[in-house]
Parts: C-alpha cells; sequence; structure tokens
C-alpha cells in the first residue's frame, strides 16, 4: 500500500507555489511510492499563525488540477492549520506519512514563524503525529529551484527518523544564485514603527500594518544569516516553548506561596 504526502499551504491552493511543488513530486522521483493529497485554503491565509475554525462549518471542495489531472486535491475554506487536522482526521483514512506545507511567497525567517500561516500548518502535522516540512522562498517568484530543492531533499527526509514533535523549516534565497544549504538555528526579526496611521475618507482614523524590517547582523548558524549570504536554511523546530533553564527557580517561587 502507498504512503500519503500531504500538501498544504497559506497562499492558497492556486498559488504558483504550491502548484509548483506539486509538479515536482508527482510523479515521484525514482525509487519512491506514494500518492500525494493536496488540502489547501480555497483563499490566502498569510500570516494567520496557528489560527483554527470553531464558529461556523468547513466546507472541503473537490479541485481538479489542470497540470495533472490525476492528483486529487481539496479546496477549504478555512486556515492552513484547518487543513491539515481535515485532512487528517476527516479525508484520509490512515495517517500520512508526511506533510509538506508551501512553497511560501516569502520567507519564513526567525520569530516570523509564530505568525506563519505555512509553519503552523507543519506544526499542525506534528502535532498531530505526522513529521512535517515547511518550505518558503525568500526573495522573487521563480519557485521551480525550491520545487527541484524538496523534490531532492525528499528521500532524505523520508529516511529521517524526525525527533518528536520536531518540523524542519526550510527557506530558499531567490532571485540569485544559491551557494548551497546549511543547517541553522531561528534568528530574531523585529519590526520598527509597524504601524502607519491613516484617516479615510470620512475622516477617521485607522492604522495599517507595515513598518521597516530590523534584522540582525552577522550572528552565524541563524537562518537570518544564511539567507542574507544567500544559502538555503534548514531549521529544526519543534513546539515546546517551556523554557526549562527557569523551571528550578519558578519552582522557589511556588514553594513560597505553598
Amino acid at each position: 500500500m502507498k504512503e500519503t504526502i500531504l500538501i498544504t499551504n497559506d497562499d492558497g491552493i492556486h498559488a504558483e507555489g504550491i502548484q509548483m511543488l506539486c509538479q515536482a513530486l508527482f510523479p515521484p522521483p525514482k525509487g519512491l511510492r506514494y500518492e500525494l493529497l493536496v488540502v489547501a485554503p480555497n483563499h490566502e491565509q498569510s500570516a494567520v499563525g496557528h489560527a483554527i475554525t470553531m464558529h461556523r462549518p468547513l466546507r472541503a471542495e473537490k479541485v481538479r488540477f489542470l497540470h495533472n489531472p490525476g492528483l486529487e486535491g481539496w479546496s477549504v475554506n478555512g486556515t492552513p492549520s484547518d487543513c491539515v487536522k481535515l485532512a487528517v482526521e476527516a479525508i484520509l483514512s490512515e495517517k500520512p506519512r508526511l506533510v509538506i506545507s508551501g512553497i511560501n511567497n516569502g520567507s519564513n525567517l526567525g520569530t516570523d514563524v509564530l505568525y506563519s500561516g505555512t509553519v503552523s500548518a507543519a506544526v499542525e502535522g506534528i502535532i498531530l503525529g505526522v513529521p512535517a516540512v515547511a518550505v518558503s522562498l525568500s526573495n522573487g517568484d521563480d519557485f521551480s529551484y525550491a520545487a527541484d530543492f524538496v523534490r531532492r531533499l525528499l528521500p532524505h527526509v523520508l529516511h529521517t527518523e524526525f525527533p518528536s514533535g520536531t518540523l524542519f523549516n526550510i527557506n530558499v534565497p531567490g532571485n540569485r544564485r544559491v551557494k548551497g544549504a546549511r543547517a541553522t538555528t531561528l534568528g530574531r526579526r523585529k519590526y520598527r514603527n509597524a504601524f502607519e496611521r491613516r484617516t479615510d475618507p470620512r475622516g477617521r482614523v485607522y492604522y495599517w500594518l507595515a513598518g521597516e524590517l530590523v534584522e540582525e547582523k552577522g550572528i552565524e548558524g541563524t537562518d537570518v544569516q544564511a539567507d542574507r549570504d544567500g544559502y538555503i536554511s534548514i531549521t529544526p523546530v519543534h513546539f515546546n516553548l517551556t523554557n526549562n533553564a527557569f523551571l528550578p527557580e519558578l519552582k522557589k517561587i511556588v514553594e513560597r506561596l505553598s
């Protein structure tokens, strides 16, 4: 019986990134046997984080891909996390072998992973016990190299025993020559003057999220620095946010309260 690889994204099921990824992975590369299932949002869901839909019904509609009519796809009126949860718990009869989320149009580096719908879809995969990969193109609009890299990486991913609750977050530089790949840690990104104050035609004030990106510089080993240097970054990410180093001190505080 063939295993299933689940494909999703946050740019929407008709986005170029997911289309290029599917064309690269279906049919499977030589030596691999799997089915490909696409379950993705019916419209763009960028930066929704790990939101799930609770107060309205989810609808999934069959999609036919003109570039590959044999590929099964479902369009969902929900978030990326909804798509993974729905696919694993309702559409599929068995858990998929792997979740691949992407290819996102734009980077998901450093602390931006906390906002990313692309990464959150992969996080939902590992919450459900399925190994997962998130893939993003940091600059440009040519997804072909990133799609080919995933195709070349796939055999290694399928033969790697992922640590429990861990995903691979991959960022591929675009519009310039890629020098190679690096195993990285998450860097730091923040935005200065994040909100622009504006006035609408009726004189009412509103705010538009924009801001100037401020990145760390010169910190080797991070995904931010790897992208700046022209390397693909592959970062192992897990969702356990516990600060274990602080637990002993916290226990002392709790003991004083008891």
